[in-house]
C-alpha cells in the first residue's frame, strides 16, 4: 500500500521520467535510440525526509507516494527435484570376450 508524503501536483511530460532523490523531485529524458542523453532537471523541492525502508516514486495524480520496500524479494517456487538416472551395467572389456572365444574354441 501506498502513502502520499507530499503533494505538489506536479503535470507530466511525454518522454520524461520522473524520480524523487533526497526529497526533490527530478525529471530527465527517457532514452531513445539516436537521441542524445539528457541531462537531469529538478522539478520541484518537496523539503521531506526520506526514510530507505520505503521506495518513493511519482503517482498518476502528481503527488509523491512511498511504499514499503521489499526486503529480500518475494519467496520463490522450489524445483522439483530431479530423478536420477540408473547406472547401465558396464559391458565387458574386450580381453574378457576374446578370453571367452578362445576358451570355447578349446572345449570343441
Amino acid at each position: 500500500m501506498q502513502e502520499k508524503v507530499a503533494r505538489p501536483g506536479i503535470v507530466r511530460e511525454k518522454d520524461m521520467m520522473y524520480y524523487v532523490k533526497d526529497g526533490a523531485v527530478w525529471k530527465v529524458r527517457r532514452k531513445q535510440p539516436g537521441v542524445p542523453k539528457g541531462k537531469p532537471e529538478k522539478v520541484e523541492e518537496c523539503g521531506f525526509e526520506m526514510d530507505n525502508n520505503y521506495i518513493y516514486f511519482l503517482d498518476k495524480a502528481g503527488d509523491v507516494a512511498r511504499a514499503k520496500r521489499a526486503v529480500g524479494g518475494q519467496k520463490r517456487k522450489k524445483a522439483p527435484k530431479k530423478a536420477k538416472k540408473a547406472k547401465k551395467a558396464k559391458k565387458p572389456a574386450k580381453k574378457a570376450k576374446k578370453a571367452k572365444k578362445a576358451a570355447k574354441k578349446r572345449r570343441r
